[in-house]
């Protein structure tokens, strides 16, 4: 079994991050083939300031280590390394609806915290954003995600993509499933 995950360098990481996340990736390693990624294209998505992604960055990697992933036993990246990732995202758009999109929760959610903020900018690569992560998924043909249970919408639309993708072009992307922590497992930031 393959198992893709993965995780933003932004905000500091709390035990929300460990027992939604982290610990699923750390686990993944002994069920599976492990393929974890930085996804700092994701970051982009939003306003930030590049030294301080280049410094989340680093800060992610070594939480991950440090929380127990090894290098000898998955396989961890910098999304915006394997350039793939942005191609695939655009052969996925064709099979991608806008209506699909505009029915997204959390772009729904972010949309409108930013246009609250006075001249706030709002992105279309947020609204972007769940074909990205099909992406970024599908290209390693994960059988299995590990994410929390605000992402369960983006893994249903990911697997319509990869159906839709399929039915064109035959059967190429497999469909994944989501691995969500037990209920009860989510934590806020304290």
């Amino acid at each position: 079994m393959r198992i893709f995950s993965g995780i933003q360098p932004t905000g500091r990481k709390h035990l929300g991050n460990y027992i939604g996340a982290i610990r699923q990736y750390v686990e993944g390693q002994d069920r599976g083939e492990a393929i974890y990624c930085i996804v700092d294209l994701h970051a982009i998505t939003v306003d930030y300031e590049p030294a301080d992604l280049r410094e989340r960055l680093h800060d992610t990697t070594a939480i991950l280590l440090a929380a127990g992933l090894d290098p000898e036993r998955c396989i961890l990246f910098r999304q915006a390394d394997v350039h793939e990732h942005t191609e695939l995202t655009w052969l996925l758009s064709a099979v991608t609806s806008w209506g699909d999109l505009n029915r997204m929760h959390q772009w729904k959610e972010k949309r409108e915290l930013l246009e609250q903020r006075s001249g706030a900018f709002v992105s279309s690569g947020l609204f972007f954003y769940p074909v990205l992560q099909a992406a970024d998924v599908l290209a390693y043909r994960a059988h299995e995600v590990p994410v929390g249970d605000d992402q369960r919408q983006h893994i249903e639309l990911m697997r319509e993509i990869a159906r839709r993708f399929n039915e064109r072009f035959g059967e190429t992307l497999v469909e994944p499933e989501h691995r969500i922590p037990e209920v009860g497992a989510r934590i806020m930031d304290l």
